[in-house]
């Protein structure tokens, strides 16, 4: 059991969406999951864990901020053996190109945030993406 989702081994499936906010978490649970199971709700910080068309899927809140992804993903990977995570959830930018609504499908993100810094050293703001 980890500090901060405090599920048991096995609750969790192999692949998770992470919304940052905890009540999208619940919504896409109940809404989108057969046989949803709630493992987790420290810190109110809700994570599920159903199947989708068949596949086992769990859903887990990360919180807002890279801080809080990094501590959530973290224990996911080393703590339960996760194997494939997907951010999803809504995005902010200023572009005249991009209108209300448009759906963006970003192939790599960083942040400015000391956290990739202090990782990875100074002048750092890397994210690598595969060569499509």
């Amino acid at each position: 059991m980890s500090t901060h989702i405090g599920a048991k081994a096995g609750d969790i499936a192999d692949t998770v969406l992470m919304p940052g906010d905890p009540l999208r978490a619940k919504f896409i649970a109940e809404t989108y999951l057969d046989n949803p199971v709630r493992y987790s709700e420290v810190r109110n910080m809700f994570g599920y864990t159903g199947t989708y068309k068949g596949k086992r899927i769990s859903i887990q809140g990360s919180g807002m901020g890279i801080p809080s992804l990094a501590i959530y993903t973290t224990e996911l990977i080393k703590e339960y053996g996760v194997k494939t995570i997907y951010r999803v959830g809504s995005c902010g930018g200023m572009s005249p190109d991009v209108k209300i609504r448009d759906v963006i499908l970003g192939q790599a993100g960083t942040t400015d945030s000391s956290i990739i810094q202090n990782t990875f050293g100074p002048g750092m703001y890397y994210s690598p993406i595969a060569d499509f």
